[in-house]
C-alpha cells in the first residue's frame, strides 16, 4: 500500500465526505430520460439534463458556462475557467445522453431510479456516462479553486447516437476546447479496484443492408422452393461474415493480429459477459486478441416477421443492421469498402442488395510518456494503492481522433468508472460507488499536481 502524503490524505477525506452528495446528484441525473432520440423520448429530457449539468459545474467555480448547439441539433455543455500564471489547461470530457433501456422487463430495478443493491448503484446511465459526470463534479468540488490550472468541461449530448455533433462542433470551434491535456472519461478499469488506462479503441462501421427478391409476399405452399426467399438470402449473407469458429471473415480485413498488452482471462471474460455454461467463446485468438486487435462484426438487428403473428408466406425483403468494429491500423473507409464488397460477393441468387452507410469511425491509439500521463499515473497509484495498468477497448469513441487531429500536442488519456460489471448498454446497468470515489480522488490529485 502506498502511504498518503499530507495533500493526498486531505483530498481523500474531502472526496469521502462528498460521496453522499455524489449519490444524491447521480440519483437526479439517472432520473432524466436523456436518450438523444426523439423517436423514443421527448427532447426536453436531454435539455433538462444539459441545464442540470451546466448549473452543477457552474457551482464548482467554473466561470464561463453555456449550452452550445452542435450540428446534429444536440446541446453540448461547456464550462471553463482560465489558467493563471502560465499553467496548462485540462479538458474534462463526458456525455450526459444515455442508451435506451432496451428490454424494460429484463431490469431487476427501476430503469430511471438510482437503486442501491449489493453494494452497487443501478440505473440507466449510472456508469455510462453519468457516473463519470459525477466523478468530474466530485473532483472539482474536492479541489475547490485551489489550483492554477485552466479547466474546461465539455459534456456531450448525443454520443450514444453516433451522429457526430460534437466532432463537427470541435472542428468548427477549435479554440473553445483547446487544452494541453484531455481526460476522456468514458471508459473504465479492467476490474474494480484496478486502475487502468485505455490506450486503444476500435473504430466502427455501421451499415443497414436490405435484400429484395420478390414484388410482394407469396404463399409458401404455392411458391415455396423456386421462389427466392429474401429472409433466407439475408441469413446466408450474414453467415458468410463468420467462419465455423466464430472468427469475423470479411475479405480484405486481416483477422490474425495479436494483442501484446494486458491479457483478459477467459473465465473472467465469461463471467463478465454472462456467457452461458457450455457455450464456447468465439474465435481462435485470446480474448484480448479478439476484443482489441481484430475486427468483429455484430448483427445489431433484423427486420423480419416476428414468430407470433407470422404467416405461411415467403418474404420479399429483409433488412439487418450491422456493426463492424475495427482495430487500430485499419482505415474505416477501406473497411467499409471491404465489408460492402464481401456482402455483395456472398449475396445468393442475384438478389438485390442495398448497403446504406449509417456511420464510420476511425480507431484510436493514445500516446504515453508525457508529463500529464506521468502525473495521472502517480495520481491513480496514490488513490488506488497500486500501480495502474493498460488495456484496449472494443468500443469506439470517434471524438478521440478529432481531438488528436485538432490538438496534436495535447496528451489524451482515457479512463473512467465503466468497468465490465457495469453492463453498460445493457439492462441492469450499474456502477460501483468505490470506483467513483477512487477515480474522483485520482482526478483531484492529478489536477492538484499537473503542471507544477
Amino acid at each position: 500500500m502506498i502511504s498518503d502524503d499530507p495533500r493526498t490524505a486531505e483530498l481523500r477525506k474531502r472526496v469521502a465526505a462528498l460521496m453522499s452528495q455524489a449519490k444524491t446528484d447521480l440519483t437526479q441525473l439517472v432520473s432524466f430520460k436523456s436518450v438523444a432520440d426523439a423517436r423514443q423520448f421527448p427532447p426536453e429530457e436531454c435539455r433538462r439534463t444539459a441545464q442540470w449539468v451546466a448549473d452543477a459545474f457552474a457551482a464548482t467555480g467554473l466561470t464561463k458556462v453555456g449550452l452550445h448547439e452542435t450540428p446534429d441539433g444536440s446541446n453540448a455543455v461547456i464550462a471553463s475557467r482560465p489558467a493563471s500564471d502560465g499553467a496548462p489547461t485540462v479538458l474534462l470530457y463526458c456525455h450526459y445522453d444515455v442508451q435506451p433501456p432496451m428490454d424494460d422487463a429484463a431490469w431487476r430495478t427501476p430503469v430511471w431510479e438510482l437503486t442501491e443493491k449489493d453494494g452497487r448503484w443501478y440505473g440507466r446511465g449510472s456508469a455510462d456516462c453519468k457516473g463519470n459526470i459525477i466523478t468530474h463534479l466530485t473532483a472539482l468540488r474536492a479541489i475547490a479553486s485551489d489550483v492554477p490550472l485552466g479547466i474546461t468541461l465539455v459534456a456531450e449530448g448525443s454520443e450514444e447516437q453516433g451522429t457526430g455533433g460534437l466532432e463537427r462542433f470541435v472542428e468548427i470551434n477549435p479554440e473553445l476546447l483547446r487544452a494541453d491535456a484531455i481526460l476522456v472519461a468514458d471508459c473504465g478499469n479492467f476490474a474494480v479496484g484496478v486502475p487502468t488506462f485505455t490506450e486503444t479503441l476500435r473504430g466502427n462501421v455501421n451499415v443497414v443492408i436490405t435484400i429484395e427478391t420478390l414484388a410482394g409476399p407469396v404463399h409458401s405452399g404455392m411458391f415455396g422452393g423456386p421462389a427466392p426467399d429474401a429472409l433466407a438470402a439475408l441469413i446466408q449473407v450474414l453467415a458468410a461474415t463468420r467462419d465455423e469458429r466464430g472468427n469475423t471473415t470479411v475479405a480484405g480485413l486481416p483477422n490474425d493480429q495479436t494483442w501484446s498488452g494486458v491479457q483478459y482471462p477467459r473465465e473472467q471474460f465469461r463471467a463478465d459477459a454472462g456467457v452461458l455454461g457450455g457455450v464456447e467463446l468465439s474465435g481462435d485468438g485470446t480474448v484480448a486478441d479478439m476484443l482489441w486487435a481484430r475486427p468483429a462484426l455484430t448483427v445489431l438487428g433484423i427486420d423480419a416477421p416476428p414468430v407470433v403473428g407470422s404467416a405461411a408466406a415467403i418474404q420479399p425483403s429483409a433488412r439487418a443492421r450491422l456493426n463492424l468494429r475495427i482495430p487500430p491500423g485499419t482505415d474505416p473507409n477501406q473497411a467499409l469498402r471491404a465489408l460492402t464488397a464481401h456482402l455483395q460477393a456472398n449475396t445468393p441468387w442475384q438478389a438485390k442488395l442495398t448497403v446504406e452507410t449509417e456511420s464510420t469511425g476511425a480507431p484510436f491509439k493514445s500516446r504515453s510518456g508525457g508529463p500529464a500521463r506521468s502525473a495521472m499515473e502517480a495520481a491513480l497509484a496514490a488513490s488506488y494503492g497500486r500501480a495502474p495498468t493498460t488495456q484496449g477497448q472494443g468500443g469506439s469513441i470517434p471524438l478521440c481522433n478529432v481531438f488528436a487531429d485538432t490538438y496534436p500536442d495535447a496528451e489524451i488519456m482515457l479512463l473512467g468508472v465503466e468497468e465490465p460489471k457495469c453492463l453498460i448498454h445493457a439492462p441492469n446497468e450499474s456502477v460501483d460507488p468505490t470506483e467513483i470515489e477512487h477515480m474522483a480522488l485520482a482526478e483531484a490529485l492529478f489536477l492538484s499536481s499537473y503542471g507544477q
